[in-house]
This record gives C-alpha cells, structure tokens and sequence, in this order.
C-alpha cells in the first residue's frame, strides 16, 4: 500500500525509540496516565468502557432476574426503578458513545491515515480525564442513592425535589454534561487529524470506510453534543432556582425539554451506531477479500446518517401532543433515513456476494451485526407509522427494537473490532475456538432475550414496570433465561481475552492478510505508528494491487 520516505528522528527522539512498539517504549503507571501517545489514551479508554460495560451488563441481569416472576423476586419497586435507570444512564453515557470512536477510534484513526498522531495529542489526553471526572460524578450519584428517572431524565420527574431519589439527580445530570464535553473534543480532535494529519498520497477516496464512519460521528459529535449540554445544564438551575423553564408549576413546558433532549439524542443514535458500522464495512472488506461494492455510497450514507439524524427527533415524541401535521413531517422523515442505512446493508451483502469469505471470529459479528440491525431497522419502521406507534409507544416492542440497533448494531460491531484489532493492540493473539463459542451464545442468547420483547411489547406489556399480569409470565422467564446464556457468552469472550493478554501466542504482523494500511506497519506499532513516513498509492481494499508482501503475515 505504501512506499516510504522520511524517517522519524530528530524531533521525537531516538531512533531506537521510534522502533520500539508503543507498549514498550516507556513502562510504569506514571508513564500511562501523562502520554500524549493516541494508541495508550485510546487503550485507556477501552479499559474504561469496558468496566462501565460490565457495570451496566450486571445491572441488565438483575433486572430480568427480579422480572423472572411476578410481583417481588429480588427488589421493590423503588429499587428497580433505579436499577433500570443506572443500566440505562451507564450504557449509553459511559459505555455505547464512547466505545468504538473514543477507544478503538484513538488507537486505529491515525494508523489507517499514516499519521504519528491526533492532531491534538494534549486535547485527546484532557478529553480522557474529562471523561473519567464525569465518570466519578456518575459514580458518586449511584452511592448517593441512583437516579430514578430513567435515562432521559423527563420533566417534571427529574426536575421536581418532592418526588423520587432527587438528591442524586444533579450529580448524574452533571456527569453526562461533563462526558459531553469529552464527546466534543474527541469529535474536534478527530476532525482536524482527518483534515491535516493525512499521509502523503491519501486522498479522500482512499480512506478507509472506518475512518470516513468516524469523520461523520465526529460531525454529529461537535454540533450535537453542545445541545444535550445546554439542556442538562439548564435542568439542574431549575432544580437550583426553580426558574420554571420546564415544570408546569412554574409556568414551564416539559414537552420543550423532550424537543431539546432529542435534538441531542436521536443524532446521539448514530454517533453510537455510525461508528459500527464503519467497522463492519473493514470486517467485510477484509475477510471477502473484496473491495466493498459502492465504496463512496457506503461512505457518502455516513454522512447522510449524520445529517438527517438531526431532522428526525420528532418521532419519539408522537403521543407528546403535537400538531397532526408537525407528526406527519417526522414520520416521513423516519422512512427517509432509513435509505442510508439501507444503501450500507445492500452494497455489504453485494460485497459478500462472490467473494473469497472466511468465517473467523471478526467476521462473525460483521455478520450477526447485519442480520440484527435489518431487524432493528425494520422494527424502526413500524414506529415511524403513527397509527402504530400509538399503540407500540412505551411497550416492550420499543425496548427491543432500541437493543436490536444498539446491542444488534454497535456491541456487535465493537465486540467484532475488538476481535479484528486486538492483535494489533496488544501483539497476542486469541483462541479462535472459545471466540466462536461465545460468539455463538451471544447471538443465540441476545436473540431469546429481545425477540420475545417484541412479542411482548405487541401484546400491550408496558416498559419500565416492576409488576405485570400474568399471561406475560411465560414470556418475561423465556427473555431472562436468554440473558443469561447472553451473560456466559460475554464471560467466555472475556476470560478467552484475558487468557490471551497474559498467555498469548505472539501475533505476526498482518494476522488476516489484510490490504488495509494499519497492517503494513509493525503489531503492535511503534510509537509513532510507522518507523518511516508512508507515501501511500493504492485504497484500503483493493486487493488486486496488493503486493504479496503487503498480505503475508510477516
């Protein structure tokens, strides 16, 4: 993919330093948390959401144990109300937005642009530390009782003193405000480095589809996060001041907070989901051997994602009391973006489609990763009709379908990443065998656990209730013991990781005989990623110009 000129010495060093993997280079915690060094902050960071992940998954499995019988199993109902909300606020804050762009984002961006680093290498490290900081807020808020409200923190609920856990309200509010900060420099960061970090010879159209997937996440990143900020913030001065901007008491409108918070939060969808999606474009391109069928649509439906994620919001707020006609404009707009993710599902199995495929483990949860977001799309589009979603709203259907796109979408797509780029991360490699398994359990596991969720939602079963009448019994126990064959999926995947952390064969350089530029360097890399400027010449896929040097594992 490269020819190479430029060695990196004189400004950064030694040589000898340059040639050293980044795991090598400096050794000791302090040498950690003060790096500038993209690939450990970006390591960092997938410890971080990783803990918060196992965090929010044992609070998931509480939850279906107590919903295994009817009536109390395990808890009250003031217990599980908050159960519900801590696995809410620490999936989606702390684990589903930052996984893929701020963790693998971190460690891969620069290699697949040849560049020796982000931009802003001490702006990547703040945002670590700002991510961490609201990260302790929110752990403070789950000491202090936990929040009550759910995830969206709704008016007045959230904003009244009389009602529910309050005391640890502000401190949650003032976690996800802090992270979005962190969320805003990561997507500053990313967009400069795109823009000015590029090695010689990348054009636009030889970007890799994971590093185009990011650009459009960082968009949504920058103009979006801002919103959620200026929302939360002004929610905890009502709770201060009581300035009525939202509780009815005080002259204020709740619906006004649901217009703001979902202005943040349906793009916030595809800053979670936008970025699997790039790393299932790199896992189809490199285990079908096969330059993906419409390169620049699966790109350019990035972009359109992040656009018309922002026209869109309205269609969480149908039973909110809006205008027929402001609810008929969003519900054509909800069938209108459905055409970029589907421009990215049919160019994917095109791809497939003759090529040379080989099932290893990555490639596995590319494939799961389409098979559930199809269905999570499809399920989508019952909601935008408004005579259905009437009757579907607040029901399980929608628990299951938000899991299908978010668990089906992006966990698969991180987990498969993870997969695809551990060696490259770590320099081990993993049994493939255990790798299967537990991706066999957790397909087979999520798929029990969810599917009859929208059985459930069909029937009229309610979300976030503690009780439920009895011929929704049989259902809840066939959903939680799915959760728990999903559970000892997710510990296989973990303990076959850990056994390959510390045990690990070494990996050769390009394990998958990939094209792709982030395997032309060293695995792990160097500090600054190549130890020679690459001057690159072909794209990321096209394995017709590869040499055999490139592809070969050595």
């Amino acid at each position: 993919m490269a020819a190479v000129t430029t060695p990196h010495t004189g400004d950064h060093g030694h040589a000898s330093d340059d040639e050293k993997n980044y795991l090598e280079v400096k050794r000791g915690i302090g040498s950690w948390l003060v790096t500038l060094d993209h690939k450990r902050i970006g390591v960092m960071y997938l410890v971080a959401v990783l803990i918060a992940f196992l965090a929010g998954g044992i609070f998931a499995l509480v939850l279906r144990v107590e919903l295994l019988t009817k009536g109390r199993t395990i808890m009250d109902q003031d217990t599980y109300n908050r159960m519900f909300s801590l696995h809410g606020v620490v999936m989606v804050f702390l684990f589903i937005i930052p996984s893929i762009p701020a963790a693998m984002g971190n460690i891969i961006l620069p290699i697949q642009l040849g560049a020796k680093d982000v931009a802003f290498p001490k702006l990547n490290l703040l945002s670590l530390y700002v991510y961490i900081f609201g990260a302790c807020f929110g752990l403070y808020s789950m000491v202090n009782g936990g929040v009550d409200t759910g995830w969206t923190f709704y008016v007045p609920y959230s904003s009244s003193s009389l009602v529910g856990s309050q005391s640890a309200v502000v401190p949650m509010t003032l976690a996800a405000f802090i992270m979005g900060f962190s969320s805003i420099l990561t997507g500053v960061n990313f967009i400069a480095t795109v823009h000015k970090m590029r090695a010689p010879g990348m054009s636009w159209r030889r970007l890799s589809l994971f590093t185009w997937a990011l650009y459009a996440t960082s968009i949504i990143q920058v103009l979006a996060t801002p919103v959620l900020a200026i929302t939360l913030l002004l929610l905890t001065l009502e709770r201060a001041f009581g300035l009525g901007i939202f509780d009815p008491r005080l002259g204020g409108d709740p619906v006004l907070y649901q217009h703001f918070f979902w202005f943040y939060s349906h793009p916030a969808v595809y800053i979670m989901i936008v970025p699997g999606m790039g790393v299932v474009s790199e896992l189809i391109g490199t285990f079908s051997r096969r330059e993906p069928v419409g390169y620049m649509f699966i790109a350019m439906s990035s972009l359109g994602l992040a656009l018309l994620g922002f026209l869109v919001w309205g269609h969480h707020m149908f039973v909110a009391g809006m205008s027929q006609y402001a609810s008929m404009v969003f519900s054509a707009l909800t069938f209108l973006i459905a055409i970029p993710s589907g421009v990215k599902v049919f160019n994917w199995v095109a791809t497939l489609y003759k090529g040379s495929i080989s099932l290893q483990s990555p490639m596995l949860w590319a494939l799961s990763f389409i098979f559930l977001f199809t269905i999570g799309g499809l399920t989508g589009l019952f909601l935008g009709i408004l005579a259905v979603d009437v009757h579907l709203h607040d029901t399980y259907f929608v628990v299951a379908h938000f899991h299908y796109v978010m668990v089906g979408g992006t966990v698969m797509g991180f987990v498969g990443g993870l997969h695809y780029w551990w060696p490259k991360i770590t320099g081990k490699l993993y049994d493939e065998k255990p790798a299967i398994a537990g991706w066999a359990l957790v397909f087979i596991g999520f798929n029990i656990t969810f599917m009859s969720q929208f059985v459930l939602g069909s029937r009229g079963m309610p979300r976030r209730y503690y009780d439920y009448l009895p011929e929704f019994q049989g259902l809840h126990q066939i959903s939680t013991m799915g959760s728990w064959v999903l559970g000892v999926g997710f510990v296989i995947l973990l303990i076959n990781f850990a056994r390959s952390l510390f045990g690990g064969a070494k990996s050769p350089r390009n394990p998958w005989g990939s094209a792709a530029l982030e395997w032309q360097t060293a695995t792990p890399p160097p500090l600054y990623n190549f130890t020679e400027t690459p001057v690159i010449t072909r794209g990321p896929y096209e394995y017709h110009l590869a040499t055999d040097e490139e592809l070969s594992e050595d």
